[in-house]
């Protein structure tokens, strides 16, 4: 009979959970309808299945407000969670929203009951944490400057179909104007698809600031200029105009919530410094530095890297509030420009695993996408070679690395303390 060795100790038998949340209710989110899991001994039909109609979202709220449901935990699924969300915040409840990568690496849970009935296990023993999502002017104001981002990507794909058209026609415009979508470009546009194809009268619509001789451009101009390739121009040209007037109302919409948004806000008393960018094409056309630092109290297009447009599409992705994130460093590891930490042991593990590295690490930065997150570009992986290390890595995905943290933590100090951020910077 072999004897326990002297000073191991018999280890505790672990406590059960205490809970945190008695009233949390668990939902899982679907296309055509949702199931809500709540704790068994509020309800005998402690799991339930809603329609994702709007009468029958409010008959969700009713019946969780009727049995005690005080706060709801639901996975992030495509879009389909923001209607519910959108009526179960307006009707009291605490909503929050988890990333469903937090609670899929679990086995035997693939139906949507175990989903709801996990969530709520989870949520009610406090083990889930909420996604971040500004205040409800913020909220406006994201969704319009994303739909505008895609006006101008829809945009740019029609410039490139008159660019086909032109280039079918064997007409160099683009060879011989940098930008067809300039004056002299659009001039030479608009007359082609009204009929006139004489090279030596289209070189006459060439602007005086253009490089380019009127020579050249008449060389350009003469092409091939068969129906079918101007009526592709044609159309290409009209949904190109439609798009430009709609982008335009954009920027009266985002004017309009801005002024909400600075309705109980001091405008600065004080003239603008200097404009440190040059004005981006695609930049709104009414003043948005001037809201952007009433809102903000600062002028954050100071900062060298970021320009008024870039500023307004980083406040309505992060809000207008930084208490969110108690530091500039959980600020930037939220944008995911802070570099990953993992145990020995596990670089170890993925080191052994990854593939050979067939090309280069891709670059660190911030970009806004359609999920109201930043995407994340590891500094220290590729899709091939996916170990990271505790450090970063030399050279240029390492330097732009710290230049995007440092950006953001410009970015964080200047919204949060105002003037008095810029006093302390202007002192050292």
């Amino acid at each position: 009979m072999t004897k326990k060795p002297s000073g191991l100790k018999r280890s505790a038998r672990p406590s059960s959970m205490d809970t945190v949340h008695p009233h949390a209710a668990g939902l899982d989110v679907g296309s055509t309808f949702h199931v809500v899991a709540v704790p068994a001994h509020l309800s005998q039909e402690h799991v339930r299945t809603f329609r994702s109609f709007t009468g029958d979202l409010h008959l969700l709220a009713e019946w969780l407000e009727g049995v005690g449901i005080t706060t709801i935990a639901m996975e992030s699924t495509g879009i389909y969670w923001i209607p519910v969300f959108e009526i179960l915040e307006a009707c009291g409840f605490e909503v929050l929203l988890v990333n469903a990568r937090d609670v899929k690496n679990v086995p035997g849970r693939k139906t949507d009951v175990n989903d709801a009935q996990w969530l709520q296990q989870l949520h009610q023993f406090g083990l889930l944490r909420g996604s971040f999502r500004p205040h409800e002017r913020v909220i406006q104001l994201r969704a319009l400057i994303r739909h505008r981002d895609r006006l101008i990507e829809s945009g740019a794909t029609h410039i490139q179909l008159m660019q086909k058209a032109l280039m079918q026609m064997n007409v160099q415009l683009q060879h011989a104007v940098p930008d067809i979508t300039g004056l002299t470009g659009m001039r030479i546009i608009r007359a082609i698809v009204e009929g006139q194809h004489d090279p030596t009268v289209l070189a006459q619509y060439r602007d005086g600031r253009c490089k380019a001789s009127v020579e050249t451009i008449r060389e350009a101009l003469t092409g091939n200029y068969r129906p079918e390739h101007v009526f592709a121009l044609r159309h290409a040209l009209a949904i190109y105009d439609f798009l430009h007037g709609r982008i335009a109302e954009c920027d009266a919409e985002i004017a309009s919530v801005l002024e909400v948004l600075n309705t109980d806000r001091a405008a600065p008393a004080e003239p603008l410094p200097a404009v440190r960018h040059q004005r981006g094409k695609n930049e709104p056309r009414f003043e948005v530095r001037r809201a952007l630092c009433t809102l903000l109290g600062a002028d954050l297009s100071q900062i060298h890297g970021l320009g008024p447009y870039t500023v307004l599409r980083l406040i309505a992705e992060c809000g207008d509030d930084m208490s969110k994130w108690p530091t500039a460093k959980h600020f930037t590891s939220w944008l995911t420009l802070a570099p990953a930490t993992r145990s020995p042991a596990a670089v170890s593990s993925a080191r052994k695993r990854a593939a050979p590295q067939t090309g280069p690490p891709s670059c660190s930065g911030w970009s806004p996408s359609t999920s109201g997150r930043p995407k994340r570009h590891s500094v220290h992986s590729t899709a091939a070679s996916p170990h990271v290390s505790e450090r970063p890595r030399p050279g240029r995905n390492g330097a732009l690395a710290a230049r995007g943290r440092a950006l953001q933590t410009h970015l964080h100090g200047r919204i949060s303390c105002g003037p008095t951020y810029l006093k302390r910077l202007s002192e050292r």
